[in-house]
């Protein structure tokens, strides 16, 4: 049982393909009748970490420099709290772009246009130097690895996982990129679930309250009677 099925799960999905965006890694793995298929997913260490150190950067440049030992816990709650992704992200640089944030010790800082550029990072890897894909491309790439009979499937059911695709405007970007990336008549549907910081738990907490899934347990005396054989009778 992987983690990127109870994600699916959780938004009422067993086949499509979950974007899961954390801290430190970001994967999309399509999923078939409640399988992951391995040979499609793919990786890439860009993630919200990334964003997290690209803010410290511009805030430095913007002329802050928060001078305490958590200033990246400070700097992470500044992205999580003020930060946004842009459909347009040279548009919104020509207007005020300014959010007031209230730091620990009670004193005010302007975020500026380091509000969309940070973020701005999962989709142009580049803007640090970085030769990634960006997400909107891993995505992209996962589906056209899977098997062409799935691809329809796949883009119709583009599930939102992890902290990093809660960035106001991350759904909507990410059906602008793929609009540009899938065939003309692909039909694109984004489920971008609230509650998608909790999905894998939520999916696994479902799961677990299954009356079939006593069926996906090894009880410690089938092992104890069978050993490792176990595991390729009832899961390979």
């Amino acid at each position: 049982m992987t983690h990127y099925f109870c994600s699916s799960y959780a938004s009422g999905r067993t086949t499509g393909v979950v974007l899961d965006s954390g801290d430190g890694v970001t994967h999309a793995a399509p999923i078939y009748e409640g399988y992951a298929l391995p040979h499609s997913i793919e990786r890439t260490d860009l993630a919200g970490r990334d964003v997290t150190r690209y803010l410290r950067l511009l805030l430095r440049k913007e002329g802050t420099d928060l001078h305490t030992t958590a200033e990246f816990e400070i700097v992470r709650q500044i992205k999580e709290r003020c930060c946004f992704i842009s459909l347009n992200p040279g548009k919104v640089e020509a207007v005020d772009a300014q959010e007031l944030y209230r730091l620990p010790d009670g004193s005010a800082l302007q975020v500026g246009s380091a509000r969309f550029k940070a973020p701005e990072l999962l989709f142009r890897p580049d803007l640090i130097g970085e030769e990634y894909f960006g997400i909107h491309q891993v995505l992209g790439y996962s589906i056209q690895k899977s098997d062409m009979d799935l691809r329809r499937m796949l883009y119709e059911n583009i599930v939102l996982s992890g902290g990093s695709t809660l960035f106001k405007g991350f759904g909507a970007r990410i059906l602008l990129e793929m609009k540009r990336l899938a065939p003309k008549d692909s039909r694109l549907r984004i489920a971008a679930p609230p509650e998608r910081l909790y999905s894998t738990w939520t999916g696994g907490s479902i799961l677990a309250s299954l009356s079939t899934f006593k069926n996906m347990w090894i009880t410690k005396q089938e092992y104890e009677n069978e050993g490792p054989a176990v595991l390729h009778r009832k899961f390979l």
